[in-house]
This record gives structure tokens, C-alpha cells and sequence, in this order.
């Protein structure tokens, strides 16, 4: 079953005093080894409320990367991978117009599957194709260097 990103789905933007905060606990929590263990045992404390709770270590490695993230002062949004996306949150994701993703559905570029007269595209067909147009890219861009190089362009 495939969910529906809301349309204002939560992103959150760190004060200048949450990535400070942030970047101190993330500093701390990465300082520890989390090896290879499935799952590890955290301690919450909240004035009088001592609580132990055992986490994924996955699930710890990920807030680590959340925090640095926002202690750069970097938006975070969490997007579950089976998510479903409309044209136009595939278009900002990707940084192009919707027209463009239309398209790149229509050729069958991106996989996609249609929900009454809307398209909807799975967040993690989009990364997917992403990737791949991101290293053809790369690719052209360094052989675009090296015949410049071969040309002696000076750049």
C-alpha cells in the first residue's frame, strides 16, 4: 500500500539556537561506536521521567545525520521511501518544471501510475532516476574536462 505525501508534509528549519543545539548532540552522539549491533539502549530523561528505550541502530545512525544536517542549519524533511508524490512535488524535488516531469513519465523515464486523471510518481522511482541522470551527467561533464584539457583550453 502506497502512501500520499500530504501536500505540506513537515519540514523542519532549524533557529540559529536548534543548530547549535544540534550540533553539539550530534557531535556527541557520533563521538560513540555504534558497531555493527542491531539495536542499541537509549536513556531519556525529562525532569523527573527517567525512561530506557531500545532503538534501531539504523534509527540512531539516521537523527545523527538529521542533526548534522540541521546543525548546518539545513531544512530536513523526512520522505518514507514508498511515498507517493504528485507531478509538481516530483518537479521541486528534481529542481525542474512539471511540464519537464510530464514528460519524462510520458517517455517512460520515470515510472509512475495514475490515480483518477493525476499521476503519481513513488519517491523512490524519482531518487532512482535522478541518480542515474546525475552520473550520465558526470560523465559527460568529465569527458567535456578532458577533450578541454586534450584542446588546451585553459580550463
Amino acid at each position: 500500500m502506497s502512501t500520499l505525501i500530504p501536500k505540506n508534509f513537515e519540514t523542519v528549519t532549524p533557529s540559529d539556537a536548534d543548530a547549535v543545539l544540534a550540533m553539539e548532540s550530534s557531535r556527541l552522539l557520533a563521538a560513540h561506536e555504534l558497531g555493527t549491533s542491531s539495536s542499541i539502549h537509549l536513556q531519556l530523561l525529562d525532569g523527573d521521567l527517567v525512561e530506557t528505550m531500545t532503538v534501531p541502530t539504523s534509527a540512531l545512525r539516521l537523527f545523527v545525520r538529521l542533526l548534522t544536517e540541521m546543525s548546518q542549519g539545513n531544512s530536513v524533511t523526512l520522505i518514507p521511501t514508498h511515498s507517493e508524490l504528485t507531478t509538481q512535488q516530483a518537479a521541486d524535488l528534481l529542481n525542474v518544471s512539471r511540464p519537464y516531469v510530464v514528460k519524462l513519465l510520458d517517455e517512460g523515464k520515470i515510472p509512475s501510475r495514475t490515480v483518477g486523471k493525476y499521476r503519481r510518481v513513488r519517491f523512490d522511482d524519482l531518487m532512482a532516476y535522478k541518480q542515474k541522470d546525475d552520473k550520465a551527467r558526470t560523465k559527460v561533464l568529465d569527458q567535456l574536462s578532458a577533450d578541454a584539457q586534450d584542446l588546451g583550453m585553459g580550463y
